[in-house]
């Protein structure tokens, strides 16, 4: 029994959705869902079992967390919603954020604090998994107790839980009277690993409702599957392994040419990457019968960093803003107090994404670069088309300089990279840096172009596809499939924000 549950305990890689083992696992998830459409409880149980089982899948023993903070916050929410005195009501509030960041910065930031403690006073501090240990001795496993590992997808679900008791204390969310339905919403599988971070009030009303399931939604779920897939692993994967890894590992044995060409490939892989698992996970919640909300809109067409902002990562930048940047006092207490909130905001932002220094030097300078946005707010506004441009140009420029800090391995790497495109950026390198990557260069082009396409064009080319005849729509799927097929890398990589 001990070697049983040593095997099924570890984490594993055959659940992302770049596997065929995910989409075995969804086809039947997909086909029970529709038997069960006219029975809603048992239908929420399913899905419920069937995200408990992916997420044990792919993080493990971690599974116990997911457990363990659906129980948590599901008493503390109807807690806060019985009690009617302020301050009992705030001290539950209180006991739910204090446990979930803690259980956060257990596992995501030990090592920073033994690392800044240790600086501090000379003393080597030793880091311990009692979770590992638990398991070890309740379950027979062989955990590594002296490491402790990041649970997949924790910083997600810990924000979601965190802004399910914000809102019941506020009162703008009655609590969920069944675990089994708060449970779903917690571990809803196509969501959990990397988002989008899903509001209790955007995400519980529709549990209750029957499954409806439109034959322009079914090919517009395709669609965004496609699409995102072909992001993944056609563009970001390919990206990564040919090009920009081995750049930013070893920047001094390259060119300046080629550091800046490996930059701006990083600025789309990143993009692809998570745009793309959040096209999937929206197309995979819509096939089940539920709307996730939109996480990105093509975000380097921005033409201010307060733009950006509103369309990279919307469910994070959205949640700190209600629930860090609005508390800390927002745009309400004066101009020098709302530049403070936002660099609080931008710091913590940058804080969430890991215990870094680079992190926290990439979120320190966009609160910087949000200061000087909000003080020439008014000039960017403007109607003028070469003011736009300009705003543009630098709002893009300062992004892909910021993802430099975002994707180095070490903080020496920043003055190597530097160092390099101002001292060996040659005229004379081009053409045979360009002869030897024509594919990558050919790839940086498709991809921001397509980024690049106007909304209204775009528009047109999705409202074409999913009014065309059946037969053509399966053909172009087909082919776009076959294509990812024959062209991917063979080395699946796993999403970039599975690390955070």
């Amino acid at each position: 029994m001990g070697e049983l549950l040593k095997q099924l305990s570890g984490q594993s890689d055959l659940f992302l959705f770049t596997h065929v083992a995910f989409w075995v696992f969804f086809g039947v998830i997909l086909f029970l869902n529709l038997i069960l459409k006219n029975r809603r409880k048992l239908r929420i149980a399913f899905l419920f079992l069937a995200s408990l089982f992916f997420y044990y899948k792919t993080g493990g023993y971690f599974f116990s967390l997911l457990v363990f903070s659906t129980i948590v916050d599901y008493s503390l929410g109807l807690a806060i919603h019985r009690s009617s005195g302020k301050l009992k009501r705030k001290l539950l509030l209180s006991i739910s954020v204090i446990i979930n960041l803690s259980v956060l910065a257990y596992f995501k930031y030990t090592y920073f604090i033994a690392d800044l403690i240790s600086l501090i006073s000379s003393d080597t501090i030793n880091t311990y998994d009692y979770l590992a240990s638990a398991s070890n001795y309740a379950l027979g496993t062989n955990f590594d107790i002296d490491k402790i590992t990041l649970p997949v997808g924790i910083s997600f679900f810990t924000f979601q839980t965190i802004s399910y008791s914000i809102d019941v204390y506020r009162k703008e969310l009655k609590p969920v009277k069944n675990i089994i339905d708060f449970g779903f919403y917690v571990s809803f599988f196509p969501q959990l690993i990397a988002g989008p971070i899903v509001r209790a009030k955007q995400f519980i009303p529709q549990i209750y409702k029957r499954l409806v399931l439109s034959e322009k939604w079914i090919w517009w779920a395709a669609l965004l599957i496609t699409g995102g897939l072909l992001k993944k692993m056609l563009i970001s994967d390919f990206l990564s392994v040919n090009y920009v890894d081995r750049i930013f590992e070893h920047p001094i044995s390259y060119s300046g040419f080629e550091i800046t060409t490996a930059i701006y490939a990083y600025t789309l892989q990143i993009y692809c990457d998570f745009s793309g698992y959040t096209d999937i996970a929206l197309g995979v919640a819509l096939l089940l019968g539920f709307r996730l909300p939109k996480n990105f809109n093509h975000p380097y067409k921005a033409t201010s960093l307060i733009d950006f902002w509103r369309r990279w990562h919307i469910s994070l930048s959205s949640w700190l803003r209600d629930y860090l940047y609005i508390p800390l006092g927002g745009n309400r207490k004066g101009r020098v107090r709302t530049l403070i909130n936002l660099m609080i905001t931008m710091f913590l932002g940058g804080l969430w994404h890991g215990a870094a220094l680079k992190f926290i030097i990439w979120g320190t300078l966009h609160g910087l670069g949000l200061i000087i946005n909000h003080s020439f707010n008014r000039l960017i506004k403007t109607s003028n088309k070469a003011m736009r441009f300009a705003g543009w140009f630098i709002t893009f420029h300062f992004v892909v300089a910021t993802w430099i800090i975002f994707r180095i391995n070490s903080i020496q790497n920043v003055q190597i990279i530097f160092d390099r495109i101002y001292r060996a950026f040659m005229p004379y390198d081009l053409l045979e840096v360009i002869s030897t990557m024509p594919y990558t260069l050919s790839l940086l082009v498709i991809g921001f172009t397509i980024h690049w396409i106007p909304e209204k064009l775009r528009s047109r080319i999705k409202l074409r596809f999913v009014k065309a005849p059946v037969v053509v729509k399966i053909v172009l799927l087909s082919i776009t499939f076959y294509i990812i097929y024959s062209l991917h890398q063979s080395t699946l990589l796993p999403f970039i924000y599975f690390r955070f």
